[in-house]
């Protein structure tokens, strides 16, 4: 058992008896938040430099992997946390990640992610609330109607417009301390699945030093690329892979402790097409995370368009295969084991939540943007 894995040892037994009751009560997942800022898991992508722990990316997806297995709404609560400190560690300001980085790797500070605008579509690299310059500091007034884990939450990225005379292209990415800013939640989150994940809508307004600027004034593009994408990507599909993978390991020892009388030709077929769900999605998981990884290395440039491609196919199957797998283990399980909310097993919870991954940034959307990276690719350079 490697670091990573001994430490997501000791914080499961509180992931795990926290899942049903967060679910149960759409509320945000406090006592297992505060196990992972106690287990110094927090500061996972910190550099060692900054007190952390200097994980690479197959930690990264090792862990997504293991929290999720017993809750995916705390499991992706941290992966998008990694996310948010990622940026900072690459791209950051030496002041901002001197700030900013011991807080996380002490497990103070948790940074939720303001992506999301209202009236806007779903365009990650454009933004309309400006940032205004004053001085030495920039002043922030953003509305945002998704907000994962905003009201606790002791920082904040935002991407917002690069200024008033900018083109909504022009984005930029800044962080903001909550200290920094007067926070009022505008709305609240009842949703079907995901429910743990507290994603309320809310509005921010402050004032911060330009150095907390991410990427430089209107640098977001680059950050998202490099950074934001590739790991949102691979963290997402890790959760979601977890969360099937740990639910399909409690459906096998559920069916052993059955007896081989109820296993029939039908059961075993079932049994193993969700097994290959989870092997195809963990093979090509391993793989774009190694391309990743090499392209780190070696300084590649993540916004070529075989890359994107392979990310992008990631979420899209990674949303689909687990889904499905959830679909299959209902099947199995049956109306008492797998359907009802009370069952041991909760495959019920899982399916409720997997459903939101084909949604969370559109698969219908995503797949266009693989058609169009398609004909970039003319050689069809497959991974």
């Amino acid at each position: 058992m490697n670091q990573f894995s001994a430490m997501v040892e000791q914080v499961a037994p509180v992931l795990r008896a926290n899942a049903a009751v967060c679910d149960e009560e759409s509320a945000f997942p406090v006592a297992s938040m505060a196990a992972l800022r106690d287990s110094g898991l927090m500061g996972l992508l910190v550099p060692r430099e900054y007190g952390g722990l200097g994980g690479d990316l197959a930690a990264f997806v090792e862990v997504s992997q293991k929290l999720s297995a017993q809750c995916l709404s705390t499991g992706q609560i941290w992966a998008m946390h990694c996310f948010q400190v990622d940026a900072i560690a690459r791209h950051g300001t030496s002041e901002l990640a001197a700030t900013v980085l011991p807080a996380v790797a002490a497990g103070r500070c948790y940074i939720a992610s303001v992506t999301s605008e209202r009236g806007r579509k779903a365009d990650l690299f454009s933004a309309a609330s400006p940032l205004r310059a004053d001085g030495d500091s920039l002043l922030i007034e953003r509305s945002a109607p998704v907000v994962t884990g905003g009201a606790h939450a002791d920082g904040y990225l935002i991407t917002m417009r690069a200024a008033e005379a900018a083109a909504e292209s022009e984005v930029s990415f800044i962080y903001a301390d909550r200290a920094d800013l007067v926070c009022e939640v505008t709305s609240g989150w009842n949703a079907l699945g995901m429910r743990a994940t507290d994603s309320i809508g809310m509005e921010l307004k402050g004032r911060v030093p330009t150095t907390n600027l991410v990427g430089g004034p209107g640098g977001f593009g680059d950050v998202a690329r490099q950074s934001m994408v590739p790991l949102s990507h691979l963290g997402w599909s890790a959760c979601w892979l977890g969360a099937a993978r740990g639910a399909f390991e409690g459906l096998t020892r559920f069916a052993a402790k059955r007896g081989a009388d109820s296993r029939t030709d039908l059961f075993y077929e079932r049994l193993g097409r969700v097994r290959i769900d989870l092997e195809l999605l963990s093979a090509y998981l391993r793989r774009v995370r190694e391309e990743v990884e090499l392209a780190r290395v070696d300084g590649t440039p993540l916004d070529h368009p075989r890359i994107r491609l392979q990310l992008n196919t990631l979420k899209i199957a990674a949303a689909e295969l687990s889904f499905q797998a959830a679909h299959r283990m209902m099947q199995i399980a049956g109306l008492r084991a797998g359907y009802l909310k009370d069952s041991e097993l909760g495959i019920e919870r899982l399916f409720r939540d997997l459903r939101s991954a084909a949604l969370n940034h559109a698969d219908d959307t995503m797949t266009v943007g693989v058609g169009a990276l398609s004909l970039l690719d003319r050689g069809v350079t497959l991974i």
